[in-house]
């Protein structure tokens, strides 16, 4: 993704400092100015490859984080104007239901979530691997714990309905946009915006609940675009020398796709489980099946990349099978080893409940 220079180091540092700036700030202006920061240390990160798709997918995103930037600027100075304060307050104090939705509208669309996704997929399809990591995974921090905290310190029963529903949308976007996508970027991109749906919509019923599904969603993700970013760097090189160490990176992402699309008994399936014991005991079990709808859409483009990747590949099918090679089952023993140990964890964690 960058070079080893000086420079390099200098962007991926600030990218974190405008993160952790914007979370330890206790007033709008503050938060404003981390996600600013953030964003002037993505950009060059986005066009180091030089390339014509990178530099148009850099600009895209620049576009739609300034939008959200100033959305979330008006909103801080709509709730400015009466108070007198930037202060993070209990914003059920006041009349301020225009600036909470200006506010919040921002952070969907500096997250890529329903109804503000629309920039999302196409970014997407032009970055390279690394970055479309950074981008599904740290990127998401700031807006996700903000409209975390947000919540938490003003909630309101039409603000909960609001979140749920965007929840809802966000799932069935991100399971019916995948469904017929042949660029396997746009169809991670989806599924990320189906991945938020969950997330926003188990914010409303529990903070713990929305922690634990977004890390397992980042650990699992690590995984998946570092073997994808492995595969794409040998097929660069030479494609034939590297035919057995290649046939273990798509068994790696094999096994993270299943898990990702929350399938029994790994570690996907615990996070999305989490959610639904989470919410039970509210009136919002209608909205859940959609939630739930929309995870069945993105099962079938996750089982339909499965099943591409594992026939494309002879070499499971004829010399060595799947489960004969005991190679293969000895690389991705630890996967399964994590998953296990992370289902055990957050059964402990559903104590907390």
């Amino acid at each position: 993704m960058l070079s080893m220079l000086p420079f390099g180091f200098l962007f991926v540092v600030v990218l974190g400092f405008g993160t952790l700036f914007s979370l330890s700030s206790v007033h709008w202006l503050g938060i404003w100015a981390g996600l600013e920061i953030n964003l002037i240390a993505f950009i060059p990160i986005l066009v180091y490859s030089k390339g014509i798709m990178s530099s148009e997918s850099a600009v895209k995103y620049f576009i739609a984080q300034a939008m959200g930037s100033s959305f979330l600027i008006l909103g801080s100075l709509m709730g400015f104007s009466p108070s007198f304060s930037w202060s993070f307050m209990d914003f059920s104090t006041y009349n301020y239901s225009i600036s909470l939705l200006m506010i919040n509208l921002a952070l969907i669309l500096k997250m890529g979530a329903f109804p503000l996704h629309y920039w999302l997929p196409s970014v997407m399809a032009g970055l390279q691997w690394m970055s479309c990591l950074v981008l599904v995974t740290w990127q998401k921090v700031a807006p996700v714990f903000l409209m975390m905290s947000f919540f938490e310190v003003s909630y309101m029963f039409w603000f909960a309905l609001f979140m749920s529903l965007v929840g809802a949308g966000s799932s069935m976007v991100g399971g019916a946009g995948g469904i017929g996508q042949t660029q396997v970027r746009v169809l991670l991109a989806y599924s990320s915006i189906g991945h938020l749906g969950w997330i926003m919509f188990s914010i409303v019923f529990s903070s713990v609940a929305a922690k634990v599904y977004f890390f397992i969603y980042v650990l699992i993700s690590v995984g998946i675009f570092l073997n994808l970013w492995t595969l794409d760097a040998k097929n660069m090189i030479n494609m034939k020398s590297f035919n057995q160490k290649f046939n273990v990176d798509v068994v790696n992402v094999l096994v993270l796709l299943i898990s990702l699309a929350g399938l029994p008994p790994l570690l996907g399936f615990v996070s999305k489980m989490i959610v639904i014991m989470s919410c039970t005991s509210y009136n919002f079990i209608f909205i859940l099946s959609f939630l739930i709808l929309g995870a069945l859409m993105s099962l079938f483009y996750y089982l339909s990349l499965f099943f591409s990747m594992y026939f494309s590949h002879t070499s499971f099918l004829k010399i060595k099978p799947f489960l004969g090679s005991l190679k293969l089952i000895l690389t991705n023993t630890s996967i399964l080893v994590i998953n296990f140990l992370g289902i055990l964890i957050i059964t402990w964690l559903i104590g907390l409940f």
